[in-house]
């Protein structure tokens, strides 16, 4: 620790006397304490430095530095410099200064006693000592004295806490003269230490230095208290001036619940009990709080009386306030117990003197009681027998609203139907009624701010509820308007604030006010009311800007998410304002001179116009919201079978403010969420888009049902759905056109496969939603980020994974290396092969459309947000149409490998360096690709993996043991039955003789059976004479197999009468290749027909065709 000038003085006269001389500036000292054992403790004092040199030594000692170092830097310069030099200068280390030993001053001798801690306290006074004893030992550092000891600590961590007085909460008392007496004196410090027995598991807080105990906790026998019970090490009386000491903390660290623990000691604590005000009031604070808890005994009026009795005792006025917050937030006495209460302590404090009443706290009573009398007025306004006996009708609504009877029958139409769509099952407790506000929350909600009453930041939900309990029995018609609005104006609360709790109360409450038309009126009552009030709507507006006052309106709606509460809720406001206009003119125009009238008249209306063409922007807006938010809430009964996690998500609720900050394709973009999570085929799409466009308007429904009907995909009742997207696509005709929505719904199924790879439909269905995007500019863009985004990844990686096998991988492979099963990756490269066969033919037509154009509707102009994916889609290069076709190649190889699990297939080794390097690049990008005669070799290994392929495909087709998995068979079938086509195409890029593929595919076909598809595949092979030749074989092995292997008595009479050319070349057949050996003999002979057909006369095998065709005839005598 470091030392004062007392401190110094001190240790001067005990070692020179009384005569002792002291320097005026104190040497450089320090005291360090130490505990252990010969002495237990020990004090020992440093002194640091010794006197000052003159200023000539500091002079000749930097001279003889600064000549060495000139010498030795022009010595390197001339080369003077030796080695000896260079290697003292690299060995030479810091010197290090001599340790100085300390001698023990004075100690504590204690010869059993061995000292383990010391804790210095933080103003360096006291210092707490724990011994081997199981002893706690307090130290005076200044005397070197132990003070106090406690017993029965083993083990024990100590710490200290040090309090400073808080002048705010002094109270001054008369008669006291002292610093400490008043507000203006110094702050007091208060020391406390802080004793953990780890064996007992116990905290404890002592008063130092003879206090008592002050608090203990119950905290575990596991736990560290943690204190720096030291300075840094090095400073001094000197050094230490300069350096702020931190704050200290003390903490407990329990590892059983992985707490810390902070200890937190009131000043009072450390005063003496007698003269504690503060511990007074603190306990008469507690027994309030008991008397709180407990239920009010025998009478009402005794209870009321102990509680004014305890709050009066109190003398603090900060605690004074508590007790009063404490008893207004109780939820167990009466409205007029909490009113008496706080009437008398304000009536106490109106009678004191002025200079000892506490203004914060007679304020804070104050506004307490003006929110009580608020209460009492706004319950008793409620409570009131309240009924208005004027009918209500159709023609007075439409009057109210300033609609006509056609546009309220269609407001009507649009309401039912919403209301329809929008119904949701909620659970609604007896004890839930609304307007009923306890008046411990409603003092929560609102405070007064010089004389003006405030809404706290309270949740939406607590907002509503204080709306609720000033105006919804005014909705209803329960309760007076104009009293209540004159009580709440009374109050002190602004137009705005009453304004935005109404709008709140309304918004929220969408289903009753829906059921209840009435309320309408009562709406327009109130808001005319709110609208003449003093402050509401300046007379002074500039008639050429909007007005504040309707603007609030205006956004309350926007922001809304309930669209059918605001709707009406813009009706009513555009009808108010339009009135007060209208009023105001006939005001203004009666006020006016004939000179004037013109240009007075002329305003007025300007400033008419502006404001109704907010209105009417607003409420076209509302209205599209409405009808786009019915539509999202439709739902088709019953619905889909396959329904996957995120088609179960509940779609968000729209408002004009999300659709206007949601970009170009916000709406477009909600139709595609509602449309996935339907699932609904993209020809329903495509029918009611028709049905909008149909000349003859009168007959929609039977139209559109019979295109549904041609649907076979659409077995489930759509309800309300086809009307509803007609009158989406009439409100959204730019929005939700019929490319545009394609894109987003091809989007948002791709999207969510990417999430779950397993739902291979969902990708299936984007690329179907893409080929019906109509402008090839779009689907070229879309097609494009599809590919980059999600696809290119995955697609490489099941490349490079079947080129390492050379087979179709296994399930296992398939998850690891890209993410999804073996029967997904089938499906995803049957996608991927045709989302590129679309880009080569949007790539094809683009040349031939125009760019489309993306408008947006006259009441959404001020869309802002995120870029459209169409508008993304437009701004993407053109591709490079070899390479698509390139990768195509590869995707078709890779789809037909696992298509059909062929084995030693490696993807890879079908191309050379240069079509490998040109895989996974940027379909943009112009690369290198392979030209001009292919290899051989390359060519032999394509011939050989094509008719793999030829002959996997009819397998699959003909095969007689269908033992396949049915989803396996349900994969993509649209390329079933093309795969011969799709061979002979590949052949073609592939530089493999089509022709070979053909004739491959007939023979596979007569090796199947299929003998009438063989005859019709005939038609396209080129060279038939070596068809023919092949055809000969399979015929002969269909003959060995009916004549060797039946072994029948008149089989064996008509081999030994066939010409022994014949017999021989029969018997080298070998009839295990045939695939179906159930073929008739008449089928047979119609195919040795076709071959004699087939074969010219000079040709070798012809005569032994020729007997072919006599076997046949006798086989088919027999």
């Amino acid at each position: 620790m470091t030392l004062s000038p007392f401190d110094q003085m001190k240790t001067a006269s005990n070692i020179g006397g009384f005569n002792a001389a002291i320097k005026n500036s104190p040497p450089a000292m320090s005291q360090y304490i130490t505990v252990g054992s010969s002495p237990f403790t020990g004090f020992f004092y440093a002194l640091e430095g010794s006197t000052q040199p003159l200023l000539s030594h500091v002079a000749l000692a930097v001279a003889s530095k600064l000549t060495s170092a000139l010498f030795s830097a022009a010595s390197g310069w001339l080369g003077w410099k030796s080695k000896h030099e260079e290697e003292t200068g690299q060995k030479q280390k810091p010197k290090m200064e001599p340790a100085t030993p300390l001698a023990v001053r004075f100690g504590l001798p204690d010869s059993r006693r061995h000292g383990e801690s010391i804790c210095l306290s933080p103003c360096n006074t006291l210092a707490a000592v724990t011994d081997d004893f199981g002893r706690v030992i307090l130290l005076d550092v200044a005397r070197g004295i132990a003070i106090r000891m406690w017993k029965g600590y083993r083990d024990a961590q100590i710490g200290w806490i040090q309090i400073v007085e808080d002048l705010h909460e002094r109270v001054p008392e008369k008669g006291d003269f002292s610093p400490f007496g008043n507000n203006q004196g110094p702050s007091r410090v208060a020391q406390f230490l802080v004793i953990y027995a780890p064996r007992r598991g116990i905290l404890e807080v002592w008063n130092t230095q003879q206090g008592p105990r002050v608090g203990a906790f119950n905290v575990g026998k596991h736990c560290r208290l943690l204190y720096p019970g030291y300075k840094i090490m090095g400073l001094n009386n000197v050094t230490s001036q300069s350096w702020q000491p931190q704050t200290y903390q003390i903490c407990l660290v329990d590892p059983v619940s992985a707490s810390v623990k902070t200890v937190n000691v009131p000043f009072h604590l450390a005063l003496s009990d007698k003269k504690s005000e503060r511990a007074k009031d603190l306990h008469l604070v507690k027994k309030l709080a008991a008397l709180l808890k407990t239920k009010s005994p025998g009478g009402l009026d005794s209870f009321e009386t102990e509680i004014k009795e305890l709050i009066l005792d109190i003398k603090y006025p900060a605690t004074k306030r508590q007790a009063l917050e404490s008893i207004l937030a109780s939820e167990r006495l009466s409205f007029s117990c909490l009113r008496n209460v706080t009437q008398t302590l304000m009536d106490t404090l109106k009678n004191q003197e002025l200079e000892s009443v506490d203004e914060g706290l007679l304020q804070f009573c104050a506004s307490k009681l003006k929110l009580l009398q608020l209460y009492e007025s706004v319950s008793q306004l409620n409570s009131l027998d309240f009924h208005s006996d004027t009918p209500f009708s159709d023609n007075d609504l439409a009057v109210l609203l300033r609609l006509d009877d056609k546009e309220l029958v269609k407001l009507r139409a649009l309401l039912e139907k919403y209301k329809q769509e929008n119904t949701k099952i909620t659970v609604r407790f007896s004890e839930d009624t609304d307007g009923v506000l306890p008046v411990k929350i409603f003092l929560e909600y609102l405070e007064y701010e010089k004389d003006a009453l405030s809404i706290k930041k309270i949740s939406e939900e607590e907002y509503v509820a204080l709306g609720s309990f000033f105006f919804w029995k005014c909705l209803h018609g329960e309760s007076s308007t104009e009293d209540m609005c004159h009580t709440l104006e009374s109050a002190g609360f602004s137009p705005q604030q009453l304004l935005s709790l109404l709008l709140s109360v309304w918004l929220s409450k969408e289903k009753d006010i829906l059921d209840k038309p009435q309320s309408v009126c009562c709406l327009h009552t109130m808001l005319s009311l709110l609208s003449k009030m003093k402050v509401a709507i300046d007379e002074t507006w500039d008639s050429q800007s909007v007005s504040p006052w309707w603007q609030q309106m205006r956004m309350a709606c926007i922001q809304s998410e309930n669209n059918g509460a605001a709707l009406l809720s813009a009706h009513v406001g555009h009808s108010v304002a339009a009135q007060m206009s209208s009023s105001a003119t006939d005001k203004k125009f009666s006020q006016t001179v004939l000179g004037a009238d013109a240009e007075a008249l002329t305003d007025s209306w300007e400033a008419l116009s502006l404001d109704t063409e907010y209105w009417k922007l607003l409420l076209k807006q509302l209205e599209d919201c409405l009808i786009l938010q019915t539509l999202l809430h439709s739902k088709a009964s019953p619905p889909p079978a396959k329904v996957s996690s995120p088609q179960t998500e509940p779609l968000p609720r729209l408002s004009v403010k999300k659709l206007l900050e949601g970009g170009k394709g916000g709406v477009a973009d909600s139709v595609a969420k509602w449309i996935f999570k339907q699932d609904l085929s993209p020809e329903l799409l495509k029918c009611a888009n028709q049905e909008r466009d149909a000349e003859n308007p009168d007959e929609p429904k039977e139209g559109i049902a019979r295109s549904f009907l041609e649907m076979p995909e659409v077995q489930i009742d759509l309800g309300a759905i086809p009307d509803l997207l007609c009158l989406a696509y009439e409100q959204f005709p730019c929005s939700l056109e019929l490319d545009v929505l394609h894109a987003h719904c091809c989007w948002e199924y791709v999207v969510q496969w990417n999430k779950d790879p397993e739902e291979a439909r969902f990708l299936v269905r984007s690329i179907e939603h893409l080929k019906r995007i109509l402008n090839a500019h779009v689907q070229n863009g879309i097609a494009l980020m599809m590919w980059n985004t999600f696809l290119v990844k995955r697609f490489s990686a099941a490349t490079y994974l079947m080129d390492k096998v050379g087979k179709a991988p296994k399930d296992r492979l398939c998850r690891r290396d890209v993410g999804m099963s073996d029967t997904a990756m089938t499906s995803f490269l049957g996608s991927c092969l045709e989302l590129l066969q679309t880009s080569l033919e949007a790539d094809i037509s683009r040349d031939e459309m125009q760019v489309p154009v993306l408008d947006t509707e006259d009441a959404w102009l001020s869309v802002e947000g995120p870029i459209s994916i169409v508008e993304l889609a437009l701004e993407q290069k053109p591709i490079h149409y070899p390479l698509v076709e390139h990768h195509s190649i590869l995707c078709s190889i890779l789809y037909a490998a696992m298509r059909f699990s062929l084995k030693s297939v490696k993807p890879l080794a079908l191309f050379d360096s240069k079509g490998k390097n040109a895989f996974f690049k940027d379909l943009t990008s112009i690369q290198l690709l392979p030209s001009g005669e292919m290899d051989p070799n390359f060519i032999s290994i394509r011939q050989q993996f094509l008719l793999k392929v030829v002959s996997a495909a009819v397998q699959a087709q003909h095969s007689v043991t269908k033992d396949k998995d049915p989803a396996e068979e349900a994969v993509t079938t649209h390329w079933k039955d093309n795969w011969p086509v799709l061979a002979v195409d590949l052949a073609q890029h592939l530089q493999v003789s089509e022709d070979v593929i053909r004739r491959h595919y007939v023979g596979e076909l007569y090796n199947y059976g299929a003998d009438l598809l063989g005859e019709e595949a005939i038609l396209q092979v080129h060279d038939k004479e070596v068809l023919a030749s092949q055809l000969l074989v399979l015929t002969g092995q269909r003959l060995a197999h009916a004549l060797f292997h039946t072994q029948t008595k008149e089989g064996m009479e008509l081999l030994a009468s066939l010409p022994p050319t014949l017999c021989t070349w029969l018997k080298a057949m070998n009839p295990q290749d045939l695939q179906n050996t159930d073929v008739p003999i008449a089928t047979t002979a119609k195919l040795v027909h076709k071959v004699i057909e087939l074969l010219p006369e000079k040709h070798g095998q012809y005569s032994l065709a020729l007997h072919l065709i006599e076997a046949v005839e006798a086989m088919a005598t027999l």
